[in-house]
């Protein structure tokens, strides 16, 4: 995927000279976050809709050259590394310079959320399973083995969350018994934190407990 088609160059960046009044209107306009500023032709950060709400309106930019953010990507970013960037900086825009670190124009969250969607991960048919196992006993080699024994193709896989020493990984797996596949991860002690309607260990605690609650009331 070549990022560097996805250059946006429709809005002219602002400048150190920039009044503030006239970026307030800028960001009335637009639906970013942020928003590039250069001194002559050097990127010098961006400034964001937030703090530009906060400043003196008969400023310039350049009064606030404290309060710009420096973030941007590379022309030949890779896509992941770009939605990286978005997600650290808590940006919908990214600036990009080349590698003489000249202003190139930017990036938009929802252009590159859309090569995303286009990968097998997303557009691919399969199921969707998330597991959960301790963050020192998992190993993605052991993951895929336990899809691959089920005679099932991994699309893609990738850890969602990582919280009291417990690592989730989100998998989208070709469609496959999903079944037997659950019941495989359960044997080598991860914990199913997805809803699998043909689930048939869950299936049979329900009955169980079904059959407990009904001889009790007897």
């Amino acid at each position: 995927m070549k990022t560097s088609l996805y250059i946006v160059n429709e809005i002219e960046p602002l400048t150190t000279t920039s009044k503030v009044v006239d970026t307030q209107l800028l960001f009335n306009e637009l639906t970013y976050t942020h928003f590039p500023v250069l001194q002559e032709d050097t990127y010098i950060g961006c400034i964001s809709e937030t703090d530009i709400r906060c400043f003196e309106t008969d400023k310039t930019l350049e009064f606030y050259r404290y309060a710009l953010e420096g973030f941007f990507v590379r022309t030949d970013a890779n896509w992941l590394d770009i939605l990286e960037s978005f997600a650290q900086n808590n940006s919908n825009i990214m600036p990009v310079l080349n590698d003489d670190n000249i202003y190139q124009g930017y990036f938009e969250l929802s252009d590159i959320m859309s090569l995303f969607n286009e990968t097998p991960f997303l557009s691919e048919p399969g199921n969707i399973l998330i597991v959960e196992k301790g963050v020192l006993d998992y190993s993605f080699s052991e993951v895929a083995q336990i899809v691959e024994s089920n005679n099932a193709k991994l699309l893609g896989l990738f850890i969602s969350n990582m919280e009291n020493d417990v690592i989730q990984i989100t998998l989208k797996i070709n469609d496959s018994d999903i079944n037997n596949i659950v019941q495989t991860f359960r044997r080598y002690s991860y914990n199913i934190a997805s809803k699998h309607q043909d689930d048939t260990f869950l299936n049979n605690l329900k009955e169980r407990s079904k059959y407990l609650e009904k001889y009790l009331n007897i």
